[in-house]
């Protein structure tokens, strides 16, 4: 058969590429980002009795409307921000179908989206399967800073979406209020789209606080909001989680979602709606994470490695530049192979694929993994 890719610079991810080799070297895997350790029993069980209960069948293709009340609660209650759980919410199969549903709505042909880089590696694929165009902007190393100016001037007549990561993956820092208020500022009185992935929103620490897009009236208007239950509740093979937004926005996310999953697994979604009531499940877990950042970055002082520690998520970016000069994907894979641990590059998330040698790596493990790892990268 002759054959046409609809993506054809598509090839295998950094994840599967680095996550295999750390199982060929039998390397500590630090470069994929699932924790190592068990979720909460207690919703385990919940689960469970769901099952149980005979909750074996579709879910109401917008998501259980327990699970929908519950959520439109924790907006409530974190940000004191409203939706509507009936038509302003939709329970999704993980944060990824949510964007890529987002997208499928309204990127067409010569559509522009901006999105800024390092990005996550769901959004340009989606985008270009949907004949849209990639707008990207580089975040300014070392801080990952936005340059607003530069925005306003990518901004045209064709920009239909701008795609927002904050907590941010893979670099670990987040927006700002005041880059919120200038995101708000440059869409106000446009048809811009705003697509907020907010997977991390409950994973940041020293004190700050995650800026949602739906803390600003008038971006919230223009705004989806995506979220993970997996990153929250350390599920990630579960693949729930949601989506929420103005109503003449859900309206076209439903028409696409409909046709795409219809609905999500759903003795899980009772299960989160009865453990979502208690808000100590994901109101504790800056300090769990913080905790879990602290003992690495402090067991890696004495190594050769610098950093700046991660303000959010639970990722951590170490630069080598004072070891090596090697680009980063090939000094990634020789640590898998010759010293048995596995990051992530990110010059392959950058405009160009820029190399500041740096590699991504994820402490969302047990402590005696933390240090095994630690352990290494301290003789390198």
């Amino acid at each position: 058969m002759n054959l046409t890719s609809k993506l054809p610079n598509v090839g295998t991810t950094i994840f599967t590429v680095m996550s295999s080799l750390a199982r060929q070297h039998n390397a500590i895997n630090l470069s994929q980002g699932f924790p190592n350790f068990q979720t909460d029993a207690k919703l385990s069980e919940l689960v469970s009795k769901a099952m149980n209960q005979g909750h074996n069948q579709y879910a109401p293709m917008m998501g259980n409307p327990s699970l929908r009340e519950a959520i439109a609660n924790k907006f409530q209650a974190i940000y004191k921000s409203s939706y509507n759980p009936n038509n302003e919410i939709v329970v999704t199969a993980g944060a990824t179908q949510a964007i890529f549903t987002a997208i499928s709505a309204f990127i067409g042909k010569g559509d522009e989206v901006i999105l800024f880089k390092p990005a996550y590696d769901c959004y340009e694929p989606a985008i270009e399967l949907h004949e849209g165009k990639v707008i990207p902007i580089q975040l300014k190393h070392p801080n990952y800073q936005v340059d607003w100016k530069e925005v306003e001037e990518k901004i045209n007549s064709r920009t239909k979406m701008i795609v927002v990561n904050t907590p941010q993956n893979p670099c670990a820092t987040i927006f700002s209020k005041g880059d919120m208020l200038e995101l708000q500022r440059i869409t106000n009185n446009t048809n811009i789209i705003v697509l907020s992935d907010e997977v991390y929103e409950h994973i940041i620490f020293d004190g700050k606080e995650h800026q949602s897009a739906c803390l600003f009236p008038e971006l919230k208007k223009r705004s989806f909001i995506t979220a993970s239950f997996g990153k929250t509740f350390h599920t990630t093979g579960w693949k729930v989680g949601y989506c929420c937004g103005p109503k003449e926005l859900m309206d076209e996310f439903v028409k696409v979602h409909q046709f795409n999953v219809f609905s999500v697994n759903h003795p899980v979604q009772i299960a989160l709606a009865t453990y979502l009531k208690e808000e100590e499940n994901y109101l504790q877990l800056p300090s769990f994470f913080q905790q879990k950042r602290d003992v690495f970055l402090e067991a890696i002082s004495g190594s050769r490695f610098t950093f700046i520690p991660s303000q959010a998520t639970y990722f951590q970016v170490l630069n080598y530049s004072e070891i090596s000069e090697e680009n980063d994907i090939d000094f990634a894979k020789r640590l898998t192979k010759e010293f048995q641990i596995a990051s992530i590059p990110l010059s392959v998330f950058n405009q160009d694929q820029l190399d500041f040698k740096s590699l991504r790596f994820c402490f969302a493990k047990e402590e005696k993994t933390l240090l095994q790892a630690a352990e290494i990268l301290n003789k390198i």
